[in-house]
């Protein structure tokens, strides 16, 4: 009788495999986009567009769409400060393509969403306000 619940609880777990997958799947999905949207943001910006998959040149090319000098780096390494930054840069990016600040502010709060709205919608680069 033990051995028959046993096989029971084993069995009873399949489907948790798939949907796993299923969830797998999806998240590899929009992470493909997120990173096909910056891409296609950085290549608007005159900057390469492979750069988004390169951990600290990514934050480089940012600075440098944004106008903002290349020592910005390590302000992103200051707890805390590293939140101001990525608020002021965000801000200037959507600047520099003839955004608003509540655009900028979306590409802070959301960026996946805003940098897919950014690369792939009309908005051309038109270069750092200064």
């Amino acid at each position: 009788m033990l051995g028959h619940s046993l096989t029971l609880a084993q069995n009873s777990g399949g489907g948790g495999g798939i949907g796993a997958m299923i969830v797998l799947v999806i998240y590899l999905a929009i992470i493909v986009l997120v990173i096909a949207g910056m891409w296609k943001v950085f290549t608007k910006a005159g900057q390469p567009g492979w750069g988004v998959l390169i951990p600290i040149y990514n934050i480089y090319l940012m600075l440098q769409i944004a106008g903002r000098p290349w020592w910005w780096l390590f302000l992103f390494l200051i707890p805390f400060v590293s939140l101001v930054i990525t608020l002021i840069v965000s801000l200037d990016i959507a600047k520099a393509f003839g955004k608003g600040v509540l655009f900028g502010l979306g590409l802070f709060f959301l960026s996946p969403i805003f940098y897919c709205i950014l690369g792939f919608g009309s908005a051309e680069y038109q270069g750092p306000s200064r």
